[in-house]
């Protein structure tokens, strides 16, 4: 036991209190509380009798976490001896559940009067299904994830061009194979995917391969778990847990930055797993590059891998979200009606972010649900008139204008002039769609305001756009870019 706990990375002084420890039981006590021994022919047989007694009193999370992992290799001199995967794992197992455990086995008919552990990483790995629990800072939890939606998974991400780069990446993740960038760093905006992203790759590694240990968590939680490990004194079984993953995912990271003693673990902890060839996903609200109090060391580190932008979703991909996620709310709803034209509006009118579509949909099917009413425009106006109104555009022709002009490099007046060369007539066929897209102007106005034009010079610029927006990537790039610069 000694040798392999040294072999660990525990010293004695840790043993002393962690895995390994004997706790003294004493078997009367359990004769006192109603005890009724029951005779096992063997160790598996005594085993099972004793698991069930202890999911009934520890509940089916706790059980699933710490209880279901132990190998049980038998009772030797009245000790209980168990297979564990660290020493951390170990030490809480004893801390928190010996009594049940000895009172479980005496109940079962087995004589034990204390534990002792075994580090046996492949032998007791934790059930990779295993529900993690949330917890506050100065609380214990199960494990030192957060929980997974089942709901988020690859199946249900619906992907378009300004997700699909970072759908791909993390699909490349998810496969396990050989992946050549690590870590995968995703950032955007709120209600972009980030977070599906991250627990639909932790969902399809769990169902390839249930035997990796994969910890998905926000940065927050990783910082409130630090903290509970040096106010423990345990930094060591910290160190081990995060460390010991084959996969870790790390969301909005952003939090750390400037919280110098949090950073600095992060740090260590990047580096060791990626050092072993251990896969990292992390995400934020922007790129490494812009986070401000961030280190440069982490920060540099994080571009190592692939940093792949989310972009706000699209209008062709808003509306395949919307009728993605109207055809879940009709089978859950089979007698919800919906007419024609909602989705459409929906997906032009709220182009904030996709929570709050998704939020928009789910409130118009609760109403008709609730009052019987069949889901039309008039009733999603009446509905959703907070979220319309938030969400109407009050860009002006003239803030187009000025952004165009500044992104190409050209004066306003150019833009404004009859001048017909290319690097000028370019950005005011960019201008005129991005007018005809974000106002409620009609075409003879934003002809006027582009210098007098004719209106039919306006629709020959937006079917001009429309077709390159489709063939060149580099102008679809621009007009998703000046859209966010000029909706933000």
């Amino acid at each position: 036991m000694a040798a392999e706990l040294m072999a660990d990375g525990i010293p004695p002084r840790q043993r002393a209190r962690g895995a390994g420890r004997l706790t003294q039981f004493d078997p009367a006590a359990a004769a006192a509380s109603g005890a009724s021994p029951a005779p096992a022919t063997d160790a598996a047989a005594l085993w099972d009798s004793a698991r069930a007694r202890i999911e009934r009193r520890v509940g089916a999370d706790s059980f699933a976490a710490w209880i279901a992992p132990l190998c049980f290799l038998g009772i030797e001199s009245g000790i209980a001896r168990f297979g564990v995967p660290t020493g951390f794992f170990g030490s809480w197992v004893e801390r928190h559940y010996a009594g049940v455990i000895l009172t479980a086995l005496a109940e079962a008919g087995a004589g034990a009067h204390g534990l002792a552990f075994d580090i046996r990483p492949a032998a007791a790995a934790p059930a990779a299904g295993a529900p993690a629990v949330d917890a506050e800072p100065a609380e214990e939890a199960a494990l030192p994830g957060s929980p997974l939606d089942p709901k988020l998974t690859f199946e249900n991400f619906v992907v378009g061009k300004p997700n699909e780069m970072a759908f791909h990446a993390a699909r490349r993740v998810a496969e396990q194979g050989e992946v050549s960038f690590n870590p995968l760093f995703l950032h955007g905006g709120v209600g972009l995917g980030k977070t599906h992203l991250m627990q639909a790759i932790a969902w399809a590694i769990r169902q390839r391969d249930p035997a990796k240990k994969v910890i998905y968590l926000s940065a927050e939680k990783f910082m409130y778990r630090f903290i509970h490990a040096l106010r423990s004194r345990d930094t060591l079984g910290f160190k081990q847990m995060f460390r010991s993953v084959d996969v870790l995912m790390v969301d909005d990271v952003q939090f750390i930055a400037g919280k110098d003693s949090t950073q600095d673990e992060f740090f260590h902890t990047f580096n060791a797993l990626v050092e072993q060839r251990r896969q990292v996903v992390i995400s934020g609200d922007r790129s490494p590059s812009d986070m401000d109090r961030l280190e440069e060391r982490i920060r540099s580190r994080l571009q190592w891998g692939l940093v792949v932008d989310i972009h706000p979703a699209d209008y062709e991909l808003r509306l395949s979200i919307l009728e993605a996620k109207a055809e879940q709310q009709l089978a859950t709803h089979p007698r919800a009606q919906l007419a024609p034209g909602v989705l459409e509006f929906l997906a032009h009118r709220i182009a904030s972010n996709v929570r709050v579509l998704e939020g928009a949909l789910t409130r118009l099917f609760a109403n008709a649900d609730l009052l019987g009413r069949r889901i039309d425009l008039d009733m999603a106006q009446e509905i959703l008139a907070d979220l319309l109104r938030a969400s109407d555009r009050k860009v002006t022709l003239d803030e187009i204008i000025r952004k165009v002009a500044a992104h190409y490099n050209v004066r306003v007046g150019d833009i404004l002039s009859q001048r017909r060369a290319r690097a000028v007539a370019r950005p005011r066929q960019i201008a005129m769609y991005l007018a005809k897209q974000l106002t409620a102007r009609s075409l003879p106005d934003i002809g006027r305001h582009f210098g007098g034009r004719d209106h039919t010079t306006v629709l020959y610029a937006l079917k001009r756009v429309e077709e390159l927006r489709k063939t060149d990537s580099a102008i679809a790039e621009d007009l998703e870019l000046l859209r966010r610069m000029l909706e933000g």
